[in-house]
């Protein structure tokens, strides 16, 4: 699995979280953060840019999930049995990706296996990326019957 994010997360309590659920994860996941250094043009212009890096990271044959604010919202339970689903057609990797701050590109949209949104709340990109990891333990936990999930 990979979470594919626009802009580099510093040093601090949110990389921390990332890093302690990374850790109790067995699942192999790996982060690719793309450092876009000159975000200057129209919002379109930047998420044209982050576009092409976002999906150049994407491994082949990977399902793509992206964070979308019109993403669909799920319960852990049905966010686990997705990612059993995709496990269990064949698919070697799942990609994560998380746009910039002005969300993404119609060409990763469209590309996306899976739109999801974590509510309809606006929260900050690093934050995101902590809940997601949250998540993506949790689905761990669930698929395999861990007592870390509970209904």
């Amino acid at each position: 699995m990979s979470i594919i994010a626009i802009g580099r997360m510093q040093r601090g309590p949110e990389q921390a979280l990332v890093d302690e659920y990374q850790k109790r994860l067995p699942w192999k996941t790996n982060i690719i953060e793309i450092d876009m250094k000159k975000p200057a043009g129209t919002a379109a212009e930047r998420k044209k840019r982050e576009a092409e890096r976002l999906l150049a990271a994407v491994p082949d044959g990977a399902a793509l999930v992206v964070l979308d604010e019109n993403g669909k919202n799920f319960k852990s339970r049905e966010f686990a049995g997705k990612i059993d689903n995709w496990q269990m057609a064949g698919y070697s990797h799942i990609a994560f990706v998380i746009g910039g701050a002005d969300g993404l590109d119609s060409s990763v949209l469209s590309r996306a296996d899976l739109k999801i949104a974590l509510g309809s709340l606006t929260w900050p990109h690093m934050m995101v990326r902590v809940m997601l990891s949250e998540q993506i333990y949790r689905a761990w936990s669930i698929i395999t019957g861990h007592p870390y999930h509970r209904d």
